[in-house]
């Protein structure tokens, strides 16, 4: 369910939507799936394709942002079971390896892409493409927080060194407790 928030946020909507979801997909998957491993429900990538579809029509988060979302998730329902119903599930086969793994680094770099204002403190707007996101963030690095900076770094750093150091230990969350402490 955690998960689910985080990417309705990530696609620029509010939060139950991922709650909704969370809850509802799973069961049609059980229902109505075919494969044990077939992912059922948000995922990042879908996120970012959802949210960057979309917020070139309209304001994320807005009536008019959430009836796009729906709309445009409701036609690659059609979609899915149309393909379904036509048994070209096999096409998947003829995506070569190399396909995925570009599609997953892409998403990858996005997704890195997308929170380096969160790290820099660097004002860039919602909605941004790839390349004007860095050119915000290279126009205002004068105004980047170095504060935020060595926090994430110090937090970066002590995730690393633990996950290589102690590889059974919760590395993320012990990163997260070093460096967010309640003095």
């Amino acid at each position: 369910m955690p998960q689910g928030v985080a990417f309705a946020t990530i696609a620029g909507l509010p939060p139950e939507y991922g709650l909704y979801t969370a809850m509802v997909t799973p069961i049609l998957a059980a229902l109505f799936g075919s494969s044990l491993h077939l992912v059922s429900g948000p995922t990042t990538a879908i996120s970012i394709v959802v949210f960057s579809a979309i917020s070139h029509h309209a304001e994320a988060g807005s009536a008019e942002f959430i009836s796009l979302t729906l709309t445009l998730t409701f036609l690659a329902g059609v979609y899915q079971l149309v393909f379904g119903l036509d048994r070209l599930g096999a096409m998947v086969n003829f995506v070569s390896h190399t396909v995925v793994i570009g599609f997953t680094a892409g998403a990858a770099i996005l997704i890195a892409s997308s929170q380096l204002k969160h790290i820099t403190g660097i004002f860039v707007p919602k909605g941004e493409s790839f390349i004007h996101t860095l050119i915000d963030l290279y126009q205002g690095a004068g105004e980047a927080n170095i504060y935020l900076i060595v926090i994430a770094l110090a937090t970066l750093i002590t995730a690393v060194l633990t996950k290589k150091l102690f590889p059974k230990l919760p590395n993320l969350l012990l990163g997260d407790l070093c460096i967010n402490r309640d003095d």
